[in-house]
């Protein structure tokens, strides 16, 4: 187990958006959370970062592992499009957590930076100012940023939008090696469904009633089954304006 959640209720301002959530995710997983706007993903992914504060229920970490050690990539920001760094500087700020209050970077995160350039393909960039950068490139970049921060879990908000097709099939390759070889718990928020359920193992879906977590195949099943429900109910309510 990497990281459990147990009877947990979240929300903010006193209002609930998810209570009595359960679920398990062990080391390596390839998570999709998928939802739909209001049904509590930004809510979750806040609360598991420890952003916000639980409203009731545990969130538990494997061993060794605490919120701090969690690599997140928030939603692209246009503000940060301009940031006036190198690529290695902002790369490098994602080792902050792990110097402490130590006011200097040592070989060892010198060397995760380096290590996570060259996974990321961007060490020929090592020097270009971030604001020059491609809408690709730049989301390399913080990646290897949010990748400097862990290796062990790595939360991507909607890393997709905004990047074309061949673009954003290079950062599935990317996703699928960090996963596979750096054995990184994935978690991919998303409304790529299609696409995202060729790579997961695990899908977590949220919606105003019920929460749904089970792997890609069973997941296929559930919505196939809610579909003919909502079906089958919309056609006896055409039956019963008919009488």
């Amino acid at each position: 187990m990497i990281l459990e959640c147990n009877a947990l209720s979240i929300g903010y301002e006193n209002r609930t958006v998810l209570k009595d959530l359960n679920l398990k995710l062990e080391s390596g997983d390839y998570v999709c959370l998928f939802g739909d706007n209001g049904s509590g993903k930004s809510t979750l992914v806040k609360t598991i970062l420890g952003l916000i504060p639980k409203l009731k229920g545990e969130i538990n970490f494997g061993k060794g592992i605490s919120q701090r050690m969690i690599g997140y990539l928030p939603q692209h920001n246009e503000s940060l499009s301009d940031f006036p760094a190198s690529v290695f500087e902002v790369v490098r700020s994602g080792c902050l957590n792990r110097i402490g209050f130590r006011p200097f970077f040592s070989k060892k995160e010198k060397h995760r930076v380096e290590e996570m350039m060259d996974i990321l393909e961007i060490k020929d960039l090592e020097y270009r100012s971030f604001s020059e950068l491609s809408g690709g490139q730049q989301q390399r970049v913080l990646l290897a940023r949010a990748l400097c921060a862990t290796d062990k879990i790595l939360i991507l908000d909607e890393p997709f939008t905004g990047l074309d097709g061949s673009t954003a099939q290079k950062l599935y390759d990317v996703l699928d090696k960090i996963n596979k070889e750096l054995n990184v718990t994935l978690i991919i928020v998303s409304h790529f469904v299609e696409d995202l359920l060729k790579h997961a193992n695990k899908v977590i879906h949220l919606s105003q009633d019920c929460m749904f977590c089970g792997n890609p195949e069973e997941y296929k099943k559930h919505m196939k089954k809610e579909y003919l429900l909502s079906r089958h109910q919309l056609l006896e309510i055409g039956d019963e304006q008919d009488v």
